[in-house]
């Protein structure tokens, strides 16, 4: 805070009585100095008022649609061999922002729909990625009752749900689920892939459940169908150098990094517009 300069003082000596003369005083007593004027004090400068920002529609007022990006930033390795004995499967916590990446490509394919993030706590959907075991799920109502705890009280219309899916890889019985890396064979005869497998799914923000996304129509369930049976769709190959030497390398790996992200960006920007086009 800026604070007004202080005047400085100036003392003035005071004189003492003439000691007396033996002879007469023959001139006028010199004349008392005049006391010095003070400084005038210096105003404080007025601080400019701080012009209030507008709210960002997006996160105030009325919530048509809420995006809850759910990757979780999580990247699987994984390995694929010749017998069961050489596969291998790994998740990473990467610091790659992929759920921003998620959320930015929502935004961009909902073009005029406000879109309004929805954040939730760190592994507020591991429940839905690693249920306890049991002999039978139900996944669409679990997806439904976590939906709801992660929504709270933002009271949007609907909810659009980016998640990692999961798919088998064709010609084995390994699937291949969320954002990550595989490898397969071994040695000369081996080879790599970067794949993004996600799920996306509308949510009622009244009742919570599970609502028709743009697949059920006929030429929905028709490109959906040929995405599958596509693997350039799917998955992208790479050098084989790229795969990790350990499953915790591929976190600071930049070249992993920008190549997943290039390709997660392909994809997301492939199967999000249907869901702004109903």
């Amino acid at each position: 805070m800026f604070r007004p300069a202080v005047p400085v003082l100036v003392l003035l000596s005071v004189l003492g009585p003439a000691e007396a003369q033996t002879t007469p005083a023959t001139s006028a007593p010199a004349a008392q100095s005049a006391p010095q004027a003070k400084p005038a004090a210096k105003k404080a400068a007025a601080k400019p008022k701080a012009v209030a920002k507008p709210a960002d529609p997006a996160t105030t007022g009325p919530c048509g649609v809420g995006v809850i990006a759910g990757t979780g930033d999580i990247f699987v390795v994984q390995k694929i061999g010749l017998t069961v004995f050489g596969n291998d499967y790994a998740e990473v916590p990467v610091s790659w922002g992929l759920d921003d990446l998620v959320f930015a490509r929502t935004r961009a394919a909902a073009g005029n729909t406000p879109v309004r993030r929805i954040s939730y706590a760190k592994g507020g959907l591991d429940s839905y990625y690693h249920p306890k075991s049991g002999l039978f799920r139900n996944q669409r109502q679990e997806l439904s009752n976590l939906i709801r705890q992660v929504a709270g009280n933002a009271g949007c219309e609907r909810y659009l749900v980016i998640m990692r899916s999961e798919g088998q890889l064709d010609g084995t019985n390994q699937s291949l689920s969320g954002v990550g890396i595989f490898s397969r064979g071994v040695g000369l005869i081996s080879y790599a892939y970067v794949f993004a497998s996600i799920g996306v799914t509308w949510i009622d923000g009244r009742t919570f459940e599970v609502m028709k996304g743009p697949a059920v129509t006929f030429e929905g369930v028709m490109k959906h169908m040929a995405d599958n049976f596509t693997s350039n769709e799917l998955l992208q190959k790479v050098d084989k150098s790229m795969f990790p030497e350990t499953a915790a390398d591929s976190a600071s790996n930049a070249a992993l990094r920008d190549t997943t992200r290039d390709f997660l960006t392909k994809r997301l920007d492939k199967i999000l517009p249907p869901y702004f086009a109903q």
